[in-house]
Parts: structure tokens; C-alpha cells; sequence
């Protein structure tokens, strides 16, 4: 599963059209302001979320429910020991972990009810929680306003196949949808304006965060009890 998500960060351009960045054509623009909306209309995607450290990544392997705002999955260390290896269920406002020393390459369909601690997700200071919270982040119940997006500075990067997927590069809104756009944040979105990727840059980390769609077949979530949907 590791090698899997390390892969996917190879790109392949297709090499068509002009060279960007460049504005948005009006078709791009409204297929950016689609896809947060994709997600939540789909009602969850799997995601492989990759996470830099200076001491060695995470990978979060698992399924975001976008009606819930609740994410569930495995967690792998990557370049570093399995001290942080486990299952993981978050929402915007609680991040809870049950250690494993032998985590499995996915999580139970049902999580295990017993063996979690609970804590708050980080605003800031933690590379792991800015990931779980853009992946949370990535669905929105109706689309954004696709002229306002080129006016806040949207660009299209290039084409590039994907997983078989073939996609265009653009940059646009953070991962939270904040208002205004930032090269540090890039999507890659097909001709559907279904987002296959996400990647962005972590204030302290070298490396970004990159967040996969549809890595795995989608696992519906099951919030453990105690934790308020998207809170």
C-alpha cells in the first residue's frame, strides 16, 4: 500500500495545448467550482492521504464521508518506525487513535469498539492534523462561484494523466475553501470536474501534503459512539 501511494505521485503530461500557467478557460473554472461539490453530492470518496515529516511520513488510507464531515482509516508511518501505526477516525474538531503494533493494510469495515483515545484536531502545529483537516475540507454542499474563482487568481498548471484518469492541473482555493486562491494549492480535476487529487503545501514541511481519490473501493463510515458528526 505504501509503494502504491509513493506511485502515485508520478505525473505524466499529455503534452497538448499551451504551456502554463494560464487563465482559466470558463470550461475550467466550472469544473473547479464543481468539484468540492462532486464530493458531496457522491456522498464519500476513499482517500490515500500522504503526509510529510522530517522524520519520516504517514499514510492515511481510508474513506471521508463529505455528508458527515467524518473521516476513517489506517494509518502507516513511512520512512520511520510503526510506533504511529493504527486506526484513526476524525472530524473537524476530534482526532481519535487506537494504536496497533501490526495495523492492517485496511481498516474494518466496523471499527473495533473499545482501545481508542480522543483528542483535539490541531489548528496548527501538526502536519498530520492540517492533512485529515484539508481531506474534510475537500467536499461542500453546493458549488463555488466559478467566476470568482479566475478573479482570486485560479490558473490552469497542464494536462496530466492520472491513474488512467486523464486530468487538468490547476491551482485554486485552499484546501478549506477559504476565499482566494494560492499557487501552493494545485487540483487535479477530469472533464467531469471529479477531483482525482489534491496537493499543498504544510507551513514547516519541505515536502506537501497530497491527498488521492478512489485509491481503494469507498468504505461507507461508521462514527464510533461518543463522536458528533463533524464536530
Amino acid at each position: 500500500m505504501l509503494a502504491a501511494a509513493a506511485a502515485a505521485f508520478v505525473l505524466v503530461g499529455n503534452g497538448d495545448g499551451p504551456a502554463g500557467p494560464r487563465e482559466l478557460t470558463s470550461d475550467e473554472a466550472g469544473r473547479l467550482a464543481l468539484a468540492r461539490f462532486r464530493n458531496y453530492d457522491a456522498g464519500g470518496r476513499a482517500v490515500t492521504i500522504t503526509v510529510p515529516g522530517t522524520a519520516g511520513g504517514l499514510v492515511v488510507t481510508g474513506s471521508v464521508d463529505y455528508r458527515t464531515k467524518t473521516g476513517y482509516g489506517v494509518v502507516h508511518g513511512s520512512g520511520r518506525d510503526a510506533s504511529s501505526d493504527g486506526l484513526i477516525q476524525w472530524t473537524a474538531a476530534t482526532v481519535l487513535v487506537r494504536p496497533m503494533s501490526d495495523a492492517p493494510a485496511a481498516a474494518p469495515a466496523t471499527p473495533p469498539a473499545s482501545g481508542w483515545s480522543a483528542r483535539p484536531l490541531q489548528a496548527s502545529g501538526s502536519a498530520l492534523d492540517t492533512s485529515l483537516a484539508m481531506a474534510l475540507g475537500l467536499g461542500s454542499d453546493r458549488p463555488e462561484n466559478a467566476m470568482l474563482l479566475g478573479q482570486n487568481g485560479a490558473r490552469w498548471i497542464e494536462h496530466a494523466k492520472l491513474r488512467g484518469h486523464e486530468t487538468d492541473v490547476m491551482t485554486g482555493p485552499d484546501a478549506q475553501g477559504r476565499t482566494g486562491t494560492s499557487d501552493t494549492v494545485r487540483y487535479w480535476i477530469d472533464p467531469d470536474g471529479t477531483m482525482f487529487r489534491v496537493r499543498a503545501a504544510v507551513a514547516s514541511e519541505p515536502k506537501p501534503v497530497v491527498i488521492d481519490f478512489d485509491t481503494q473501493d469507498y468504505l461507507p463510515v461508521q462514527p464510533l459512539p461518543g463522536l458528533a458528526a463533524g464536530r
